[in-house]
C-alpha cells in the first residue's frame, strides 16, 4: 500500500510503500496523536520513517501503482 504523508511547512510529501494495512496505519496515527509522540511507519525495504504526529498535515492511503508501461 502507498502512504503519502503531508508534513506542515514541508514543500513535498513523503511517500512510503508499506505492507501495513490501511486500518493499522490509521490506528498508529491515532495512537501517536493521542500520546503526542512520533508517527512511525516501516516501508517494504525495512526502512523506518518517523514524523512528529503534531506536524502531520494529512495522510493519504491508497494502492500503489504496479509499474504501468505505455500511454493511456
Amino acid at each position: 500500500m502507498e502512504v503519502k504523508i503531508g508534513v506542515q511547512h514541508a514543500p513535498r510529501e513523503l511517500v512510503v510503500e508499506t505492507d501495513t494495512t490501511a486500518d493499522e496505519v490509521e490506528a498508529r496515527l491515532n495512537e501517536a496523536l493521542a500520546g503526542d509522540t512520533a508517527f512511525r511507519l516501516t516501508d517494504v525495504k525495512g526502512r523506518t520513517v518517523v514524523v512528529p504526529a503534531t506536524k502531520i498535515a494529512y495522510l493519504e492511503l491508497g494502492v500503489g501503482s504496479s509499474g504501468t508501461v505505455g500511454f493511456r
